[in-house]
């Protein structure tokens, strides 16, 4: 499965259908986030959005905001029958390959402040809710 990167600006109309239908169906379906989706960063230039797809589709995807400071990784979401298989963990290493040099920030889900924190993510604040799920604010520094 390769990863696919492409920047904001040079998405196609198939390609943001398919980015928007894999967080609809996790954030919105599955995780009943109340907050919209759409903020007016995924066609910016300054946007990237890495993804794995199969037969089906997007499998798991993030998109990286390099137009705020620190750099900010968010959206991080795999399609429900195929979680477990380590995914998301390899785009945030390429995350960390191509960006890594940078500090970084995320908005993890609590319960994934640990998974996080193996990729070098460390809490940086104090626990918040987005969309009715608890937060946390996490920072990595530059490598």
């Amino acid at each position: 499965m390769a990863i696919e990167i492409v920047r904001g600006d040079r998405l196609s109309a198939a390609q943001v259908y398919e980015v928007w239908r894999l967080r609809d169906a996790v954030f919105a379906f599955e995780q009943h986030v109340d907050d919209v989706d759409v903020d007016g960063f995924d066609l910016l230039p300054t946007t990237t959005h890495l993804w794995l797809s199969d037969d089906a589709g997007l499998t798991s995807y993030l998109r990286v905001l390099e137009h705020v400071d620190p750099v900010a990784v968010g959206r991080v979401c795999t399609r429900k029958d195929v979680r477990g298989r380590g995914l998301s963990g390899t785009l945030l290493r390429e995350v960390l390959a191509g960006w890594g040099d940078r500090p970084l920030h995320l908005g993890a889900q609590k319960y994934l402040e640990h998974w996080y924190g193996g990729f070098g993510f460390a809490v940086s604040g104090d626990e918040y809710d987005d969309g009715g799920i608890p937060h946390v604010p996490m920072d990595r520094p530059a490598s």
